[in-house]
């Protein structure tokens, strides 16, 4: 069983003490720099380093008197390092240089999260698809029954979907892995370019190829628009056990563990509580992309309308995504699965599910396609109206052989070939093998 504790370290990432030790961080590594450059004396960039210190509650207090978050840091980082070498700290930068390139490395941090948090999924996935590869079940289309399938197709399908979900995740981890150091506007008037470059790759991070006073926005509505995208693809298989678990259906159940209460005034209730849970929480997800695009139009160089907004809704998408998919592998873990429902569920529509299978049987023989369709049609209302009206033992491979019509062009033993589940369900091996499972 995995069993992965994320939320706390993504929600570590985003608390106010990571954010000022990456600030602190970035300050050190572009004053180094500016050693390299022979601009910072190498003795005060000692002091510098040596001495350098926050106090969170300390930036708070000056924050409440300077309104203003990156000079309340630079200002005690200043106090800790107490002699004229503090002259050199931010030197030439903006508070911009130090945020973005900051956000930067933190969504990368949680895209490493989010990355990994997948990869688990998928390997919990490709357990029970392997294990029921083979277990027949009727495959929906409209919610009506359609052709058979297998439990392990279905998921199989999941498998890959969440492989296209991994590969997104590291699409946006690459798209926002950029950081800037080139001033109020962005010219790189008062630090060279070899500075930012420096600072961004010792970060792991790319230089902006050009920049305003923030790094464009576009990127961010990315990065958020991936997650959200990933949680519309929770939404989608939370929203496929929950149909599998009703009670006319149920083909597969959440776990329900011993003492769990389902409802409080119906004791006999087992609800898709988890399900329900995480079809909600991708609402949650798609309305933060929402914002971010909102954030993406700023006014000429910048302003700080999608500061605050940032502030929210990327913690908050990180962190209830890396939820969502950490509570997904438990659900699809423990999942029960109901084999001999699947089959009593495929024996509810009699056999119709053959109709495709002996409508191309018909055309091969030479009909044309509306009169085999005609023909497999009249069959399969036949065997509706005889199942409705209770005539006895309704079956449409029955109406077929009854039919002289399609005796003329079908024997008893090319119908019991074609009406099997084996016809449908040859292939599917192949499919697991083209998705490496």
């Amino acid at each position: 069983m995995i069993q992965r504790y994320s939320r706390a370290e993504m929600r570590e990432i985003w608390s106010e003490q990571r954010k000022l030790e990456i600030w602190l961080q970035i300050e050190l590594l572009a004053s180094q720099a500016l050693v390299q450059q022979g601009i910072v004396p190498k003795a005060d960039f000692e002091q510098i380093k040596s001495r350098a210190a926050f106090s969170l509650e300390r930036c708070k207090e000056l924050e409440r008197t300077l309104n203003h978050d990156v000079i309340a840091f630079t200002t005690n980082v200043a106090e800790s390092i107490n002699s004229p070498a503090s002259r050199w700290l931010h030197f030439g930068l903006t508070s911009s240089d130090i945020v973005d390139t900051a956000f930067a490395v933190q969504m990368v941090q949680s895209a490493d999260i989010l990355i990994r948090d997948v990869q688990d999924l998928r390997k919990v996935i490709g357990v029970k698809a392997r294990e029921h590869q083979l277990t027949p079940m009727i495959g929906r289309s409209h919610g009506i029954h359609a052709e058979p399938t297998t439990f392990g197709l279905k998921m199989a399908l999941m498998y890959d979907e969440f492989g296209r979900a991994e590969e997104r995740l590291k699409r946006a981890r690459e798209t926002v892995s950029v950081g800037k150091l080139s001033g109020a506007v962005g010219t790189s008037a008062h630090l060279s370019p070899e500075v930012e470059a420096f600072v961004c790759k010792s970060l792991g991070l790319r230089p902006a190829p050009i920049a305003t006073q923030v790094i464009q926005r576009d990127l961010h509505a990315e990065f958020i628009s991936a997650l959200a995208l990933v949680g519309a693809s929770i939404e989608r298989w939370a929203t496929e056990f929950r149909h599998l678990q009703r009670t006319e259906v149920l083909e597969a159940e959440e776990f329900f563990a011993a003492g769990q209460k389902g409802s409080s005034a119906m004791p006999h209730k087992r609800n898709p509580i988890t399900g329900e849970r995480l079809t909600g929480l991708a609402r949650v997800l798609r309305a933060n992309a929402m914002a971010a695009l909102e954030n993406v139009a700023l006014w000429h160089e910048r302003d700080i309308s999608h500061s605050s907004v940032e502030r929210i809704i990327f913690p908050d998408s990180c962190t209830l995504l890396d939820y969502m998919l950490v509570t997904l592998t438990k659900l699809t873990e423990g999942l029960i699965v109901y084999p001999e429902n699947m089959r009593r569920n495929l024996g509810l529509s009699l056999g119709m599910w053959n109709s495709q299978t002996v409508l191309l049987a018909l055309i091969r023989k030479g009909l044309t396609r509306e009169q085999a369709y005609e023909l497999v049609q009249r069959n399969a209302m036949k065997t509706w109206q005889a199942k409705h009206a209770g005539a006895g033992e309704a079956d449409f491979k029955s109406a077929l052989l009854s039919d002289p019509e399609v005796a003329k062009h079908l024997s008893k033993q090319e119908l019991d070939e074609l009406c099997s589940l084996e016809f449908h369900l040859k292939e599917v091996k192949h499919r697991f093998k083209k998705l490496g499972l």
